[in-house]
């Protein structure tokens, strides 16, 4: 489980850093927290010739919000800054809980928001050392030929562990992408391929400066429940955001995203078209919760049942939509 021999570059432009990926290309990696990348090296996942560590970056740092202009978060947030900072949990208290689930406070204190949202993807058969993988013949993700969850598909089901992601998908947030060439936004929703192993629309030479969250989903009611087998550490099974907007008892915005349960973080389809406009019903509730079975596909890829965790999408689902629509914080 030792580190792979590497380069380490520690630029101190986005200029710079941007230099380095290009020079390197596909031999480069960035490094942050280095909460998900380290593990991942001393697994012997991969093996890049260069690490270009981007914590020197301040330009990436900081959060700030305006009424009119909604909020920017750069990249190098910390978890723990996201998930305690009053502008988000005032604005945006969706994406205040989800980051208050990551891991532990220690691994909140060092991983960033960009590395949240560009976590690998993960899996019973992939996340493993290099001698259990071996014993078992590898897997398509990485030096074998077969997905052990599918064994009868070419696809990799490897599933989406962040917890960030869901619930930015639920503010209609866009990403920062900046490359030698020029500097992008890209809605969050258009960024992940739902795909275990190509994951993310990102190129060797990119990387992702911040987000945005547009003014108009400020002040949402906010929900992300989350499963997981130790609350202190682990990364979710199932996870559930929801972001809703009520006025008089009635639903005026409602975005439900999921998490741990598919190749990519999604919004569930439908999910607005059954409730928006609506006062409350069980059975609309009921409704929605089905829509959120259908979206979610949770397969052998953990060492709990895909049974259980389709079973949790559902009382999260239930329980969020509830709580919020309703106002009652005991559901």
């Amino acid at each position: 489980m030792s580190l792979p021999p590497f380069v380490l570059l520690r630029p101190r432009t986005l200029d710079s850093a941007l230099g380095h990926l290009a020079q390197h290309g596909p031999e480069a990696m960035i490094i942050a927290g280095g909460t998900d990348v380290v593990p991942n090296l001393r697994a012997g996942l991969f093996a890049p010739r260069a690490l270009v560590d981007i914590k020197g970056l301040s330009d990436l740092r900081g959060i700030q919000f305006d009424p009119e202009q909604g909020m920017r978060i750069g990249a190098l947030a910390t978890i723990t800054e996201i998930a305690e900072s009053p502008v988000v949990l005032k604005h945006y208290p969706v994406l205040a809980q989800a980051a208050g689930t990551v891991a532990s406070p220690v691994l909140r204190n060092m991983g960033t928001l960009g590395g949240n949202l560009c976590l690998e993807t993960r899996c019973l058969w992939y996340n493993q050392s290099y001698f259990w993988r071996k014993s078992c013949g590898f897997c398509l993700k990485k030096d074998g030929t077969v997905c052990h969850v599918a064994p009868g598909g070419q696809r990799c089901w490897a599933v989406w562990s962040s917890d960030t992601a869901p619930a930015l998908l639920t503010l209609e947030a866009e990403l920062g992408i900046a490359s030698p060439r020029e500097t992008r936004w890209l809605a969050l929703a258009e960024f992940y391929k739902n795909d275990g192993m190509d994951r993310m629309r990102l190129a060797k030479d990119e990387l992702v400066i911040g987000v945005r969250v547009p003014a108009h989903t400020a002040g949402q009611r906010g929900s992300y429940s989350k499963l997981r087998i130790r609350s202190a550490i682990d990364y979710p099974l199932a996870g559930v955001a929801v972001a809703m907007k009520v006025e008089d008892g009635v639903c005026r915005s409602v975005r439900m995203g999921l998490t741990g349960v598919n190749p990519a973080p999604m919004l569930v389809p439908d999910v607005a078209r059954l409730l928006e406009g609506k006062p409350y019903s069980t059975e609309l509730v009921d409704q929605a919760t089905h829509a959120a079975i259908r979206a979610g596909k949770p397969l052998k890829t953990s060492v709990s049942t895909p049974e259980y965790r389709r079973d949790i999408l559902r009382v999260y689902a239930r329980r969020s939509l509830t709580r919020l629509w309703t106002g009652n914080r005991r559901q």
